[in-house]
């Protein structure tokens, strides 16, 4: 597709979901008020929604035969109408004695995308895909590497949530059942190019139950490349989410390679927007650095990020690249990160190391979806 920073590929943060094959309408699309004018609408009763999201969004109950408030020859109509199937997984692959698992999903036209489970001893998160590939562009991204394919709609977002839900209160990963405390809008795809849709799963997230989740929203992390009207926009919705944005360099010579879209919005537009959003929500937002050796890990550019960012409500969360196959970028030296480190501390910034979970299971967004497209497509029709 088209370089990024064309106006044409901007105006995607508001619009609507583009989408190649009109995807199965659900009630996760709608909000609560408007479940029920979609039941009405397929010539149900408009009660029947409220039942139906309380099985969906409460009970994580995807199977219509459980659903004992609703006569039983109607549970299997209700759910093909209401809950239809969105996603059908395709495998599942776990690290980290299992407390890591990464799922590959399927949707209804055949793309691809990709959610991540992580427990750890005091929560559960689990990482989510906004669109099917990305069109941001980064060269050293996996999911960039790919393009961009669609957008998801709000139910296909939440519905890897709600698949979460069900793994966690199952037990499904090691320790027994447990709650899903966390999301990560950090899977495939730019979440602020996907704005309605994505919102409406925060939304879904964070409304109480029956209606949704009950999940706070300084639970969910909202990650994004620095698409400034996006950030102005969730500023506007006053929610208290964690705003993460993904910088990866301090000048903007080398940004505007490694992330393409900083020829539309450059660095300090970027952190003054970040700025308006903790100034509105109170909340410290998070600068994602992948460090690349020789790239981005020099000490004069930790320097600089240092500079930038030492009288502001930030969080520095560095993170080691998971290379990709074939990739000619690799992670830093440990001796470049910690001499990073050193230098962000001493301007007094918070900074962190993420967690290098993952890496066993390609745990690098769009890894696991691009090896599943190669081993079903035939040779002479993977591009070079």
């Amino acid at each position: 597709m088209t370089r990024s920073s064309e106006p044409a590929e901007i105006k995607l943060v508001f619009d609507e979901p583009v989408l190649r094959k009109k995807s199965p309408r659900h009630i996760a699309d709608f909000s609560p008020e408007d479940r029920r004018a979609f039941a009405t609408e397929l010539g149900l009763p408009a009660f029947r929604a409220n039942q139906v999201e309380n099985h969906y969004f409460t009970h994580f109950a995807s199977e219509p035969q459980t659903w004992t408030d609703i006569p039983l020859e109607m549970r299997d109509k209700f759910a093909e109408l209401l809950t239809p199937t969105l996603i059908e997984l395709v495998r599942s692959v776990t690290c980290d004695n299992g407390m890591t698992r990464k799922d590959l999903w399927r949707l209804h036209d055949g793309v691809l995308v990709e959610s991540v489970i992580m427990r750890y001893t005091d929560r559960t998160t689990v990482c989510i895909s906004s669109q099917a590939g990305c069109g941001m562009n980064c060269p050293f991204c996996a999911t960039g590497q790919a393009g961009l394919t669609r957008n998801l709609t709000a139910g296909e977002i939440t519905a890897q949530i709600v698949a979460a839900a069900r793994a966690c209160a199952l037990g499904e990963l090691p320790g027994g059942s447990t709650r899903l405390s966390n999301i990560v809008f950090m899977g495939m795809g730019e979440p602020m190019a996907n704005y309605v849709a994505v919102m409406r799963a925060v939304r879904n997230i964070t409304d109480a139950n029956p209606h949704g989740l009950g999940i706070s929203a300084r639970s969910i992390t909202m990650s994004t490349v620095g698409l400034v009207n996006g950030i102005e926009k969730l500023t506007e919705e006053g929610l208290p989410l964690t705003l993460a944005v993904s910088l990866h360099t301090p000048d903007d010579e080398l940004r505007n390679t490694l992330v393409p879209i900083n020829s539309r919005w450059n660095v300090k537009e970027v952190l003054t927007a970040a700025d308006a959003y903790a100034a509105k929500t109170g909340r410290r937002y998070s600068i994602e650095y992948a460090l690349i050796r020789d790239i981005n890990d020099q000490t004069w550019r930790a320097d600089l990020l240092g500079r930038l960012l030492k009288n502001r409500n930030a969080h520095v969360n560095l993170i080691p690249l998971n290379p990709t196959p074939g990739s000619k970028w690799t992670a830093s030296r440990p001796e470049a990160q910690t001499e990073f480190v050193r230098i962000l501390e001493s301007y007094a910034v918070p900074t962190t190391v993420r967690d290098t979970r993952g890496r066993e299971i390609d745990g690098a967004c769009g890894q696991l979806a691009g090896a599943e497209k190669q081993k079903t497509t035939p040779a002479m029709q993977i591009p070079k």
